[in-house]
């Protein structure tokens, strides 16, 4: 394994075959946004628009019309007969790993978060659980039936209860909802977050967004990294999607490990981080041993 300053090692395949090979307690951070099992094929639409007065659905300047034209999709189905089955081994194999210092964080949503959690708890143990971190956000349709989903769940695991990682002084800080109210001193710096992160999601015409259906935002990202790691770390996501914790790590000089078993993930990873050359290291093939 590569150990090169802010390296980044990117492994297409199943990603417990990748875990059983990596050595005990040699990863300091793991963070994984595994699939919800919400039933749903998640997908994106890339669509590009053309000047149409007469047959264009969209309004653009000065209230020219243009005709929306769909370029492609992308997605998978995220449906599970047995999800915490299929997790279970995974998140074994994700404590062997971890450091003794170590941190996991497991994103998943309201439909999974109180079954994984309980998972957790039985392969972690109970005291190991830091924190339920709610990733609130304000984008989307609203429900007209029930009070509309916008947030996600991070359940913080440590492998020691007692001893981990946290360096509170590199989190970065938010501004007091009555500034007023504390002084301008206090109101310059700002305060440090609470369990309850407030990010929007990544826009759909936004800079960050690379055309992957389930991409997580690079602020939400490089809290965890900053906070709960060291420069020079190695850090895990094993299913690793668009590669945001690859970008998060090189770009605070971590080391990462980004493994997924689908080829579109990793054409996605290899061209977001590109940029990040030479430190950029091949992507590798994971075979099963015979």
């Amino acid at each position: 394994m590569s150990q090169k300053t802010s390296g980044i090692q990117i492994f297409h395949g199943d990603n417990l075959d990748v875990l059983r090979k990596l050595a005990a307690d040699s990863v300091h951070l793991i963070y994984i946004d595994p699939p919800f099992n919400t039933g749903k094929i998640q997908t994106r639409t890339q669509i590009t628009t053309v000047r149409d007065d007469i047959a264009g659905d969209r309004t653009g300047f000065q209230g020219r019309r243009y005709k929306t034209i769909p370029v492609k999709s992308t997605g998978y189905a995220d449906a599970f007969e047995d999800f915490p089955g299929f997790l279970r081994p995974r998140l074994e194999e994700a404590r062997r790993v971890l450091a003794p210092h170590g941190s996991l964080f497991f994103h998943i949503d309201y439909r999974e978060v109180h079954y994984c959690k309980v998972m957790l708890d039985e392969i972690f143990g109970r005291s190991s659980f830091q924190n339920e971190i709610i990733w609130a956000y304000d984008y989307g349709a609203r429900s007209k039936t029930k009070w509309p989903a916008k947030h996600d769940n991070i359940l913080w695991y440590t492998k020691d209860p007692e001893n981990y990682t946290f360096n509170l002084d590199e989190c970065d800080r938010i501004a007091y909802m009555a500034p007023s109210l504390v002084g301008e001193e206090k109101a310059a710096r700002g305060k440090t977050p609470t369990d309850v992160w407030w990010h929007t999601i990544v826009p759909t015409n936004g800079k960050e967004r690379v055309g992957y259906a389930t991409q997580k935002p690079l602020g939400v990202l490089e809290r965890i990294v900053k906070v709960h790691s060291n420069p020079g770390d190695l850090l895990l996501d094993f299913f690793a999607g668009s590669g945001t914790l690859g970008e998060a790590a090189v770009k605070h000089g971590r080391e990462s490990m980004l493994v997924d078993c689908s080829a579109e993930a990793v054409q996605t990873m290899q061209k977001r981080l590109a940029k990040y050359q030479p430190q950029f290291t091949k992507i590798r093939k994971s075979r099963k041993k015979t």
